[in-house]
């Protein structure tokens, strides 16, 4: 503007030019007014969604997320030193109740009490690398699937078993509840596999010469043979499957918000 107005004071030709140049300029910064003014409403719109939709969700705890977990499976959901918990799933969680203007809680417990949690509606979600299956979508609903899975096979270096095939006839060790639990009990018999708390005390029997091989997620798998020399993971997965996070039967208002909030992470 005060270019356009030193031009106008020079002569009537550079008033000319300066209103040619003024007309173009004042049409782009109305442009880029009407888009600011576009975006900034297009956001506030957003916000004022997500606060309503939170305003509708009735949660275990006003103004909380209670996720249930097991924070024994790196890097998913583990403990720290000082007791914070920490992992994928917890800043997923996390980032999800900020944008349902929740204020997140973790309570750690066992993997089945977890799911339990969630389903009689004690938590409001339980995230503890989940896997999807049709016999846990009977008594719960699920989200959109944010990761990945994959079953590993965790051996002695110097064991003689090379793949899923090999163990047959052979100690198991796995994490109660779990599905590493639900495969290999279905393909060799429960009288194979020894379930345990959780997969630290499965490596650990592992490294006692209690069982042979230890079946469990991929992730955690390398967590525990990278604390623990003289352990390797075979090359081949023994299975492939999707996490989600898990909500009690019939609660479409969370289940809607979360993966809205899903879709926007």
């Amino acid at each position: 503007m005060k270019k356009i107005t030193a031009l106008m004071l020079s002569s009537a030709m550079m008033l000319s030019l300066a209103a040619c140049g003024g007309s173009a300029s004042t049409d782009t910064a109305s442009s880029e007014a009407a888009s600011s003014e576009a975006a900034s409403s297009e956001a506030v719109s957003t916000e004022e969604a997500a606060s309503a939709d939170a305003a509708e969700l009735t949660t275990v705890t006003a103004g909380k997320l209670t996720m249930s977990t097991n924070a024994a499976f790196p890097p998913y959901e583990m403990t720290t030193d000082s007791g914070d918990f920490e992992g994928i799933d917890v800043e997923v969680a996390g980032a999800i109740a900020e944008k349902l203007g929740l204020e997140l809680q973790v309570d750690d417990m066992d993997f089945d009490a977890a799911l339990l949690a969630a389903q009689n509606g004690k938590s409001d979600i339980v995230m503890a690398g989940v896997t999807v299956t049709d016999e846990r979508q009977k008594v719960m609903d699920f989200s959109d699937t944010y990761a990945e899975g994959i079953q590993s096979i965790i051996v002695p270096e110097d064991s003689d078993i090379a793949s899923a095939d090999d163990l047959t006839g052979k100690a198991i060790g796995t994490q109660r509840g779990t599905t590493g639990y639900i495969y290999c009990t279905d393909d060799f018999g429960e009288d194979n596999v020894i379930a345990y708390d959780d997969g630290l005390t499965a490596v650990q029997a592992l490294n006692n010469g209690q069982v042979d091989a230890v079946v469990i997620d991929n992730a955690p798998a390398k967590s525990f043979v990278e604390a623990n020399p003289g352990l390797k993971i075979l090359d081949t997965a023994y299975a492939q499957e999707d996490y989600a996070i898990g909500v009690a039967k019939g609660n479409t208002a969370l289940l809607d918000a979360i993966n809205s909030a899903l879709e926007e992470l």
